[in-house]
């Protein structure tokens, strides 16, 4: 046998092959790291920690962080491009050019807080399309 070879060769390759080819997990035993106490080879006796469930979040509020975020850039004079580089759907769009409409006439009369304001139309905004069915039958709306 050559250099670098086994006594058998390819007994780990064809059964690695194997098995990942009928979707089996392979692990090797006694490879990872040694706890106190723990004799190598030996299977660890400490629980894993479930992981948290990952928070959903819904479509109304997904609307309203996108809406009331833009409104607040429109607003300051650093929004760019479409509502489609903004991430936008065509909906969502109609409701920030409400909501910053709003923002700027109350700006305009002295309201201090223009951001409570920016963010209460936005929920009604958003409340109001996903009552209504939210998308429409366009991508774009």
């Amino acid at each position: 046998m050559g250099r670098g070879s086994t006594s058998r060769p390819g007994a780990f390759g064809v059964p690695l092959l194997a098995a990942l080819a009928a979707g089996l997990t392979v692990t090797a035993a006694g490879c990872g790291a040694v706890g106190p106490g723990q004799a190598r080879g030996t299977p660890s006796t400490t629980p894993v920690p479930a992981s948290p469930s990952p928070r959903v979040t819904s479509d109304v509020d997904l609307c309203v962080s996108i809406v009331g975020h833009w409104s607040r850039e429109v607003l300051d004079g650093r929004g760019y491009g479409d509502y489609q580089s903004m991430g936008m759907s065509g909906g969502q769009y109609e409701i920030l050019r409400e909501v910053v409409d709003a923002a700027r006439a109350a700006r305009r009369q002295g309201t201090h807080d223009v951001h409570t304001l920016i963010d209460r139309q936005a929920r009604e905004g958003c409340e109001a399309w996903y009552r209504g069915g939210g998308p429409g039958e366009g991508p774009w709306r």
